[in-house]
């Protein structure tokens, strides 16, 4: 529990991630752009009021509204900034002591004459420590003279944002004649001055001066760096410009990865509504449990004194109930969504930004995968992509994006091409799984339809109630289920052609081709024409599910990153399928896919396209160009490893059941990790245990995969009750399920009203 404020941390204490990347203690700091810094202080009147280092603090500040500004003019005097397109006025005012100009200067902004700034940035003591050449009695008058502004500072505090910069340590090594009076002792002795004296009035109050003392942490780290020992080096003063944009536009801005100074969202009344279905669910559950002890007790055993032996009682335990197996499912959902909420929404706990590190990503992979190996057991059929064998597939890459996830491995590129391709290898186990069944078995009926979509979607529903989030900010749920629906669409609409009818009359196998034509052609269109994609899911109430920000292009953007890639595995289950319907393929027990030239050929140019895909996405330079090329290429290395993982018979008779664990609650990881393993939106790291990283991965890993696991269990008994295989049972549930939609959409509605 970080306790405290957040603001305050970020004000006060942190560390550097490697060399540059700062870290507020609790709290994540957001990177500010230009137009998002404007945006924040549209209107605004800042103030720099001090010496030297303050000026320095100047440019870096304007420097995130403007890059473009040059430090230039008088170093000792004001120097003003504006920028008009926004209304925002930024203002270094040369106050180098801490003297009767400083206090006249600050007094004229609390009579009310002239226009109050929103924001006070001052700071200074090192002129006079320079100037009396460190005497006692400078120090002496410093104390009176900050005695005498202090109040005036309160008094704008109420109104204003006042920050009172503690003086940073010099590096005395290399500090000129004129300044070797300026050491770290006598600055120490400034700063304890100020820290007692600035609120001393205002102990009770709200409405402080807030002290800036984390640039002497900053300092401390970087000092030796400076050019002249006493001014910190460009990428420092930055950091601090960096963390006064924080604390003020946090609150205004409220940015995904920003929880320093932003306050708890407050309860909307979607969440408001689940809170209290969770909690009568909770405890309608405790009620009937308890009822069924009760009775239990009443029919227990008793031992027959004479004998000794147990007696069975003659009454057997009742089996358990539709409706407590439904209480108990909630009564868990309802505990773990808690955990989630304090997690994520409540700032409970500490969080914090991602910092990528060559070793942070490939020394957890190359250890879960010697891992996996230790797992090795035999399939129970040697098919190719059998049952165990995606399992595995789906759990390794699990593991590997949840790694690549953590560990903020985006930010290198190769890294990023090669997780787009476990993305790609995802969807086309999607084309390939679903175009099997219902190729295989002709079943269009409404109850897989129903029984694949409650499977997919169950925990993203109840996340987007208790956490506040669209649909698409889930992306790859929306991408799956829509893409099962495409393929459920292609192949049930007339004709309908199966296997079945298809070895019957070889004609129906050129029927499906041109199905499939039909469907790549409708693809291509979409993918280059953004305007129609838009139009087809911005119409309501499609539009409330793929909006993301208030418009459907971040759901284009990934729609089109994948486009063909389920097109692949649909027509790679098609020529599997029909090359082991005809007998041209051997999938015995430990004999080679092919003929042994054959699959010694296959092999090879297999394994030669894998590592070819590898090194071009290791070379890419331009993230743009590279997702231009990835919808159309990323099949040639799932391809290969399809073909490495299979053709070897010895390789496809066996299976990491390491993985294959994982496998089976690949899509409960995925979802759940954005907010129990990662956080504020998977923009950070959750931190139940600070102070240990390490210790806080393995604890927070244990209890989200835990959660994971339970999740899937709930949404497995779930679906057997809210989805019968009785036609006329399924009809009520779906219109119960259409009726609960409707509502959510008008409390939506009513919410996003109250909101504007």
């Amino acid at each position: 529990f970080k306790g405290g404020d957040t603001c305050e941390y970020l004000l006060s204490s942190g560390r550097f991630l490697g060399e540059k990347v700062w870290q507020p203690h609790s709290c994540m700091m957001h990177k500010y752009k230009n137009s998002e810094a404007k945006n924040c202080l549209i209107d605004k009147h800042v103030v720099f009021l001090g010496d030297s280092r303050i000026r320095q603090l100047f440019y870096s500040f304007i420097k995130l509204i403007n890059p473009q500004v040059k430090e230039e003019g008088n170093k000792h005097g004001n120097i003003p900034f504006e920028d008009k397109s926004a209304s925002i006025k930024v203002d270094f005012l040369w106050y180098p002591e801490v003297n009767g100009s400083m206090r006249q200067r600050i007094k004229s902004w609390t009579e009310g004459s002239v226009a109050k700034p929103h924001i006070i940035v001052a700071g200074a003591a090192t002129w006079s420590i320079k100037i009396h050449n460190g005497s006692n009695e400078a120090l002496t008058q410093y104390k009176i003279n900050i005695t005498s502004i202090a109040p005036l500072l309160e008094k704008l505090a109420k109104s204003s944002d006042v920050y009172w910069v503690l003086q940073d340590p010099v590096y005395e090594d290399i500090l000129s004649e004129s300044r070797k009076m300026i050491t770290n002792e006598k600055i120490d002795a400034y700063n304890e001055a100020a820290v007692r004296i600035l609120n001393s009035s205002s102990r009770n109050s709200k409405a402080k001066v807030k002290v800036f003392s984390v640039s002497k942490l900053i300092a401390q780290e970087t000092i030796m760096k400076s050019a002249d020992g006493l001014h910190l080096p460009e990428s420092s003063r930055d950091t601090n410009a960096m963390i006064l944009m924080n604390v003020y536009c946090n609150k205004i801005m409220k940015p995904i990865d920003g929880s320093c100074c932003q306050p708890q969202p407050p309860l909307t009344l979607i969440q408001k509504l689940a809170f209290c279905f969770f909690t009568l669910s909770i405890i309608g559950y405790l009620i009937i449990n308890f009822i069924h002890r009760n009775n239990f007790r009443k029919n227990k055993s008793c031992t027959d004194l004479e004998s000794g032996e147990e007696k069975k009682p003659a009454i057997s335990t009742p089996n358990v109930s539709t409706l407590e197996m439904l209480l108990h499912s909630f009564c868990k959902l309802g505990l773990i969504m808690t955990y989630f909420y304090l997690c994520d929404r409540a700032n409970l706990f500490m969080k914090e930004n991602k910092f990528y590190t060559h070793s942070s990503f490939f020394i957890p992979i190359v250890y879960i995968l010697v891992l996996g190996v230790f797992y090795t057991e035999n399939t129970k059929e040697t098919k190719v992509l059998n049952r165990e064998q995606t399992d595995e597939w789906k759990g390794w890459m699990q593991l590997v994006i949840l790694i690549y996830h953590i560990s903020g491995a985006s930010t290198f590129l190769p890294v990023y091409m090669h997780i787009r391709v476990l993305v790609a290898a995802y969807l086309f186990q999607t084309g390939y799984g679903h175009f099997s069944y219902f190729w295989i078995k002709g079943d269009f009926g409404v109850y897989r339809v129903c029984q694949v979509l409650f499977r997919l979607n169950f925990l993203v529903v109840v996340l987007c109630i208790v956490m506040d989030r669209p649909y698409q900010f889930y992306y790859f749920v929306p991408l799956v289920t829509v893409w099962f629906m495409i393929i459920y669409a292609t192949l049930a609409i007339w004709p309908q052609i199966v296997q079945k009818k298809a070895n019957g009359n070889c004609l129906w196998y050129f029927g499906l081709l041109l199905k499939l034509i039909c469907l790549l052609t409708c693809i291509y269109f979409l993918s280059y024409s953004q305007g129609a994609f838009e139009k087809i899911f911005s119409f309501w109430p499609l539009s409330k599910c793929f909006e993301l920000n208030g418009n459907v292009y971040e759901w284009w953007f990934r729609w089109k990153l994948d486009r063909y890639v389920v097109f692949h595995g649909m027509l790679f289950a098609f020529i599997y399928l029909a090359l082991q319907k005809y007998q041209m393929i051997s999938e015995g027990k430990g004999d080679p896919l092919f003929s042994n030239r054959v699959s010694n050929v296959v092999l090879f140019i297999s394994i030669v396209s894998f590592l070819t895909y590898s090194i071009w996405a290791s070379s890419c330079k331009n993230k743009t160009e590279c997702n231009e090329l990835h919808p159309s290429v990323s099949v040639v290395q799932i391809l290969a490893f399809i073909l490495i993982r299979n053709i070897p018979g010895y390789v496809r008779s066996v299976y990491s059941s390491f993985f294959a664990w994982f496998g089976k609650i690949s899509l409960e990881l995925f979802i759940c990790q954005y907010h129990i393993w990662l956080a504020a939106d998977t923009k950070g790291i959750l931190v139940l245990i600070p102070g240990y990283p390490m210790f806080n991965v393995l604890v927070s890993t244990f209890i989200f995969v835990c959660v994971a696991h339970e999740i899937s269990q709930i949404t497995n008994d779930l679906a057997q009750i809210v989805v019968p295989k009785d036609n006329s049972t399924l009809l009520k549930r779906l219109l119960c399920i259409a009726g609960f939609f409707s509502g959510l959409l008008l409390f939506s509605a009513v919410q996003d009203q109250s909101r504007h």
